[in-house]
């Protein structure tokens, strides 16, 4: 049922908290998530992947994770950079209550979520770490990962986690000629039956 809707601004069905105990940051959080979200009952495999092998997020600066949802990502960083300011970004506006609430309680005053157009478009980031919504079709990733990736910062990275049958080698080469020659995109590493795609903007 969560698959069908989540990408939904405002998705179906009652919005009714459900506690969650994870582990983020190398220690249990408790969370909560609802239906109607990605991912509701737990962290999914692509995103455990991606927080098990990116390095470190930059300690300062601007951070973003794109597609929020309950915030395991968003979360993540607030947590190993409480100095940065991380922005979290989806379309479902209940995954934006959760993971503002997520991170009032675990005390990351640090983490904010908003809808994309929220954003300060002067912001640009130092490290982007992301679940892409690969499901949501083609036309529309290749838009928003347009809108987001280049607002890396020069030095910055941003790391894509993408299921192999999904597309990831298409969209590693998609990127490289989409992207200007500031920007390099590189496969770091294969899990399973993930990839972790690395774009790296060139610093000044």
């Amino acid at each position: 049922m969560e698959s069908a809707h989540y990408f939904s601004a405002q998705p179906a069905g009652p919005f009714i908290r459900k506690p969650l105990t994870v582990e983020l940051a190398g220690a249990t959080r408790h969370v909560h998530t609802s239906s109607g979200i990605f991912s509701p009952d737990g962290i999914d495999k692509g995103t455990a992947i991606l927080l098990a092998e990116v390095p470190p997020p930059s300690p300062q600066g601007n951070l973003l994770d794109i597609g929020c949802g309950w915030g395991p990502i968003a979360l993540t960083m607030g947590l190993m950079a409480p100095s940065a300011q991380v922005h979290a970004v989806d379309v479902n506006e209940r995954c934006i209550v959760l993971t503002n609430e997520n991170a009032q309680s675990l005390g990351l005053p640090n983490v904010k979520a908003s809808l994309p157009h929220e954003v300060d478009p002067a912001v640009e980031f130092d490290t982007i770490w992301s679940n892409p919504p690969i499901r949501i079709g083609k036309a529309e990733l290749h838009t928003l990962l347009l809108t987001w990736l280049p607002r890396l910062a020069p030095g910055g990275s941003a790391w894509l986690v993408v299921q192999k049958n999904l597309g990831s080698d298409s969209l590693q080469r998609w990127l490289a000629t989409e992207l200007d020659n500031t920007f390099s995109v590189s496969r770091e590493s294969t899990s399973k039956s993930f990839r972790i795609l690395r774009v790296r903007k060139a610093s000044r």
